[in-house]
C-alpha cells in the first residue's frame, strides 16, 4: 500500500506578509513615495485637503443638494441638450471643424492687417463675390435652410399633431 509523504506547510500570517511588503516598499518605490509626499504637501499648503475633508464630512448634504437640483425640469432639459449636442458634434467631420477654427485666426489677422481704415462698399462687394466667400455663404445658407425646414416640421407637428416633415423637393428651388 502507498504511503503518503508528509509535506509540512507552515501556517500563513497575512498580517506579517503585509508588514514585510510595507517595509520593502519604502526601498522599492522610494522615488514614487517622495513624489507622492510632495503632492500631498502641495495639496495641504493650498488648503485642498481641508476642502476635501469638509466635502467628505458634508457628503450626505452635498449629495442631497445635487439630487434635488437634478430633479428640476431645467436640469433634465440641460442633460438632454448636452447629450443631443454631443451627438450633433460627434456627427460632424473633424476636418470641417479644423477648417472653421483655422479660419477664425486667419480672419482676425486679416482684419488686423487692414488696420483702422474701414473697407469701402465696392471693396466689400468684391470680397463677398470671391469664390471662398460664396462657398462660406452657401454653407451658411444651407444650415439656415435646414433649420427653417426643421422649424416648419415642428410647427406643423404642433398644429396637426402629426410628424409631418417637409422634404427638400417640396420647399422649392434654391
Amino acid at each position: 500500500m502507498a504511503r503518503s509523504i508528509g509535506l509540512p506547510v507552515p501556517p500563513r500570517d497575512p498580517a506579517a506578509e503585509l508588514r514585510a511588503r510595507l517595509e520593502n516598499a519604502s526601498t522599492e518605490h522610494a522615488e514614487a513615495l517622495l513624489a507622492a509626499y510632495e503632492v500631498l504637501q502641495a495639496l495641504h499648503d493650498r488648503g485642498a485637503l481641508d476642502v476635501l475633508r469638509g466635502a467628505l464630512g458634508a457628503s450626505d448634504q452635498l449629495l442631497e443638494m445635487v439630487v434635488e437640483a437634478a430633479k428640476s425640469p431645467e436640469a433634465v432639459r440641460g442633460v438632454r441638450n448636452v447629450l443631443f449636442w454631443g451627438g450633433v458634434v460627434g456627427s460632424i467631420d473633424p476636418e470641417w471643424f479644423k477648417g472653421l477654427f483655422q479660419a477664425v485666426p486667419d480672419g482676425i489677422a486679416q482684419a488686423a492687417a487692414d488696420g483702422d481704415k474701414p473697407a469701402g462698399l465696392w471693396q466689400s462687394w468684391r470680397r463677398i463675390r470671391s469664390e471662398d466667400s460664396l462657398r462660406a455663404l452657401g454653407a451658411a445658407v444651407d444650415v439656415l435652410e435646414a433649420f427653417g425646414r426643421h422649424l416648419h416640421a415642428l410647427q406643423s407637428e404642433a398644429l396637426h399633431g402629426e410628424g409631418e416633415t417637409v422634404s427638400r423637393g417640396e420647399r422649392g428651388s434654391r
